[in-house]
């Protein structure tokens, strides 16, 4: 059997013949097919606005900008995540202050957020990123009460989890990144991801302001607005310091033919979900759902004893298995900025015992089979 990845894209010939269609327009970059691709992903998500980038990363340091942090702030976020969800904050001179993690659902944890904030003085912290992660969105409601109460706003990570939705407390069905409860959300467009622009990422909001101030900072901090009359077309004027962040054309072509397939593949994401789960269920622990909740499954990760050996027998097998993630705070860079002994116990009792399994549409049924089947030798002896 082929060796089976933990994740990868689904390019089939419709996205083929968007791409070739789109370098053989008019517009390589800054062309229509980035503005198609933002109101796609709107009418997709719920949002008012999107703004597409170059990549999450990109977007993530756009999102902390716009919200106006600076040096000396201090933002909490979840040590289990990719670096880039704290990165983002140190890029603005900023303090990235850890939260722990719910020891069930892997995401932050709003308890331990609570606690951390009111150990503070009122004003101490500037804002919050929570991650959807794995796919698994996050009640951002309860965030965005706890967040109103100490003048906090919040970035929404949900680069695990389009298609994913939780229900608040109304009964109305929020997708990640809809802008409802957050400020800015932010998506990814990496291969792995559920939607593969090669690299890139977007970014959501209701706020028009803020949708203004992300558009300025993506090109330069550059604009031509009302300037043409005035001075001519060529024209136009610098008022920011901002960045080269945009998507090109064809890339935002590739997105736009991925997105629409996206509903399909959290579908499958979620049969192939199931099957994991009645295989594992009593003798494996693996991520819980919330019954408010409906995980897009970027990931689906279990939780073993043993972690670095099942790795190492899965890779001889040829079932790629990942881990996700080294503990933000516990990386050289943050233990050197004064982060060792962070005390969070439930991300590193985490770390110490996870391991993603294979996850996408297109796994077959032999193939997810074969790695249920490798796990469970490994388990029983």
């Amino acid at each position: 059997m082929k060796k089976i990845p933990y994740g990868r894209q689904n390019i089939d010939q419709i996205d083929i013949d968007a791409v070739v269609s789109t370098l053989q327009s008019d517009y390589l970059t800054q062309g229509p097919k980035v503005r198609e691709f933002e109101e796609e992903f709107c009418k997709y998500v719920g949002s008012s606005y999107a703004v597409a980038v170059n990549n999450a990363t990109s977007g993530l340091h756009l999102s902390v900008l716009a919200l106006g942090l600076t040096k000396g702030d201090r933002v909490i976020t979840t040590p289990i995540t990719f670096a880039a969800s704290a990165n983002c904050v140190r890029y603005a001179g900023a303090e990235v202050w850890f939260a722990d993690i719910d020891p069930d659902t892997y995401v932050l944890d709003i308890n331990s957020v609570k606690n951390l904030i009111e150990t503070k003085p009122k004003g101490f912290f500037k804002g919050i990123i929570p991650v959807d992660f794995a796919g698994l969105p996050l009640d951002m409601e309860v965030f965005r009460e706890l967040a109103d109460l100490h003048d906090l706003w919040i970035i929404e990570d949900a680069c695990h989890a389009p298609g994913g939705y939780f229900e608040d407390s109304k009964g109305e069905k929020n997708f990640c990144g809809n802008g409802n409860y957050a400020d800015i959300g932010v998506f990814s467009f990496h291969p792995v991801k559920h939607i593969a622009c090669g690299e890139g990422g977007m970014l959501t909001t209701n706020s028009k302001e803020l949708f203004d101030k992300l558009m300025l900072l993506r090109t330069h901090g550059i604009t031509k607005e009302n300037m043409a009359e005035k001075h001519g077309g060529w024209y136009y004027e610098m008022i920011e310091l901002g960045f080269n962040y945009r998507l090109t054309d064809f890339q935002s072509a590739l997105g736009i033919t991925q997105l629409a397939k996206n509903e399909k593949g959290v579908e499958r994401r979620n049969e192939i979900a199931a099957v994991y789960k009645s295989a594992f269920a009593g003798k494996i622990k693996f991520q819980s759902l919330p019954e408010q909740a409906h995980n897009a499954h970027h990931l689906f990760i279990i939780e073993v004893e043993n972690r670095k050996e099942l790795y190492e027998f899965l890779h001889s097998k040829g079932v790629l298995a990942q881990i996700h993630y080294v503990p933000v705070h516990t990386l050289p860079y943050y233990k050197e900025i004064g982060y060792q002994g962070a005390g969070l116990v439930n991300a590193e009792k985490y770390y110490a015992h996870c391991i993603s399994l294979p996850m996408y549409p297109t796994l077959s049924d032999v193939e997810q089979k074969f790695v249920i089947e490798q796990v469970l030798n490994f388990v029983n002896g």
